[in-house]
């Protein structure tokens, strides 16, 4: 019987790397592991000989990704990652070509975003392309709600001015949370989490879906429900602060631009853990330098250049909170997103697609 071959392209890190490849091995699959952003990759080698196959290359240049996937002609079933590594065209005409004895079948992703997939081409060579919808929802939810307590309380400002040895009080008292109204664009698992805590402390809270120009209500919600705003920007124009929960596609690229920005309370406060590209980063960055602009911070966890493309006109802004794309990244979250991850690559791969989350362009 065929042993099918999975390439993990980035593993979780530290102590779930161990669980991952458990899980892994416990389907049955055979597993090459990348050690390039492995911790200790001695440690593993010694750990892990024997069990699992190695292999070093940077999974964010195309040629040594393909490379890495195909070596020796021999090829993979499979590949995992998490960071949201570039799948595009030309690889996954490399991993599914003629002649290699096991070709690219199936893409997992332990995560929810597959915009880092070109989802036509593995479409047209075969490739299922599999995620993990939910696995980070809680983690993100909370990450987004401490964005919002940092901008909205001034811990920044006080933080630094206190490691100055200032002794700071606030010009204006801030608002409390029981007095701003939160607006959620994107009422899924993460926004329908954030609008659960929110209203747990008090906030008004509104959502937006936009689903082909029409609002789209959400299907559960804690007490206290949401309300639904009928339009986006109505929402941003009703919102001290807004939270963008989104898939990145063509529908909602450059979502959030100058004309949105400019519908927004004075004071505002914008978020995005979401995508980058959801966001016209240049017009967000002209709005924060606009003393005159009604947006007056915004938090940031995603951005349209990441990893070692990292660049982004917010660059020194003091009223742009910027964080590497770590919302996600608890030990229940990577966890949850590593097991589900391997649980369906094993399932696809021996042809049981029941109750698995495909994804198709």
């Amino acid at each position: 019987m065929e042993r099918f071959r999975v390439l993990l392209v980035d593993a979780a890190p530290g102590g779930l790397l161990g669980r991952e490849l458990e899980r892994l091995l416990g389907h049955g699959l055979a597993v090459t592991l990348n050690l390039r952003r492995v911790a200790d990759p001695a440690g593993v080698r010694a750990d892990w000989g024997g069990r699992v196959d190695f292999t070093d290359f940077d999974l964010f240049d195309e040629a040594g990704l393909l490379a890495g996937t195909v070596r020796d002609g021999l090829g993979h079933h499979a590949v995992k990652s998490r960071a949201g590594v570039p799948l595009r065209a030309a690889f996954l005409a490399g991993a599914t070509r003629p002649g290699l004895a096991h070709p690219l079948r199936v893409i997992g992703r332990a995560g929810a975003g597959t915009d880092h997939v070109d989802l036509a081409a593995a479409a047209r060579h075969g490739v299922a392309v599999t995620h993990t919808p939910g696995s980070n929802a809680a983690a993100v939810a909370e990450f987004a709600l401490a964005q919002l307590l940092t901008l909205t309380r001034s811990l920044r400002s006080y933080d630094e001015a206190a490691h100055r040895g200032e002794w700071r009080a606030p010009v204006a008292p801030p608002a409390e949370l029981s007095e701003l109204t939160l607006g959620i664009v994107g009422p899924g698992r993460i926004g329908l989490a954030l609008a659960g805590r929110a209203g747990a402390l008090g906030m008004d809270v509104q959502v937006y879906g936009r689903r082909r120009g029409t609002a789209s209500a959400p299907q559960v919600s804690p007490p206290p429900a949401p309300r639904l705003a009928p339009t986006l920007p109505g929402l941003l124009a009703t919102s001290d602060v807004v939270s963008l929960h989104l898939p990145l596609t063509p529908e909602t690229r450059g979502l959030i631009g100058r004309a949105e920005l400019a519908l927004m309370r004075p004071g505002a406060i914008l978020l995005n853990t979401a995508r980058g590209g959801i966001v016209d980063e240049q017009a967000l960055a002209d709005a924060l330098r606009d003393p005159a602009h009604p947006l007056a911070a915004a938090a940031v966890d995603t951005f349209e250049h990441e990893h070692a493309a990292f660049a982004s006109p917010l660059f020194g802004l003091p009223n742009a909170l910027l964080t590497p794309h770590v919302a996600g990244m608890t030990r229940a979250a990577m966890a949850t997103a590593a097991l589900w991850c391997a649980d369906h690559i094993a399932a696809l791969l021996a042809g049981r697609p029941e109750g698995v989350p495909v994804v198709t362009a």
